[in-house]
This record gives C-alpha cells, sequence and structure tokens, in this order.
C-alpha cells in the first residue's frame, strides 16, 4: 500500500511536487494586516483516492473583515469552529515576501512551509498525495 502525506507544489511551476508523509497536518499564518493567527487542522483520508479532510479550525481574536464564523466557540482567546469547505481538493497558499510564511505542523513539530519548498511568492498548492515512484511518478 503507497504512503499518503500531503504534497506541495508551487502553481506556477512544472517542477514536482515535494512529498511529505503524514496523516494529520496544521497549516498556520498570520493575517497580514490584523497580526493576528490563525490555525487550521487537517487529515489525509487513505482513499482512493488519497483526500484531505477539514478537522477544526480556530483563530486568535477578531479584527475588521476577519469575524470568525457564527457558530465559534470562544476558549482561552481562541475561536474555535469547522471549516465550511470539509473536503477540499487542495489548498492555495498565498506566500508573500512581505508577510511571515506560513507554518506547517507535521508529526508534533512545526516549521515555516519554507522548510520544505522554498517561495516563489506566488501560490503553493498543498493537496493529498500518495508517496512519488523514484522516477517522480504518482504513487
Amino acid at each position: 500500500m503507497p504512503l499518503t502525506g500531503i504534497c506541495l507544489a508551487l502553481a506556477a511551476s512544472a517542477a514536482a511536487p515535494v512529498f511529505v508523509p503524514t496523516s494529520q497536518f496544521t497549516v498556520a499564518w498570520t493575517h497580514s494586516i490584523e497580526k493576528v493567527r490563525w490555525e487550521e487542522d487537517y487529515a489525509v483520508l487513505p482513499g482512493p483516492p488519497v483526500a484531505l479532510r477539514a478537522l477544526s479550525a480556530r483563530v486568535r481574536g477578531s479584527a475588521a473583515g476577519m469575524e470568525p464564523p457564527d457558530d465559534a466557540q470562544l476558549r482561552g482567546g481562541w475561536y474555535h469552529y469547522r471549516p465550511t469547505t470539509p473536503l477540499p481538493e487542495a489548498l492555495r497558499l498565498t506566500r508573500s515576501e512581505f508577510t511571515p510564511d506560513f507554518t506547517l505542523c507535521v508529526h508534533g513539530s512545526c516549521r515555516p512551509m519554507g522548510h520544505w519548498l522554498p517561495s516563489d511568492g506566488g501560490i503553493t498548492l498543498l493537496s493529498a498525495c500518495t508517496q512519488p515512484h523514484a522516477d517522480g511518478t504518482p504513487g
């Protein structure tokens, strides 16, 4: 059975995606204007086909234009809620040189996304995938 995880790819590049083996992860970022931290938790469903499942999300506070959903619950300074798109095909993460990079937490270790894939200042696609074969073809 192929190993499942996530693939990180630059949307504007034909380069092979970077494979990160995991069954669960958190992606986090700080809002560029309001400086408010957001975190989203996901699982990788083994499939077939493999898929992302949004598990939970939280935002540290509230600010203009970024209010938490009506059903969010405030606990310990964080608004906790369930994302409205439970099975996203891929996450489109806009990475800019003017803001801190996204943080990716895998197996209890959190690192800037650039640890796995340097930014080109554009969009990084994060999707569920299986480990590619040695020749780079999908698993």
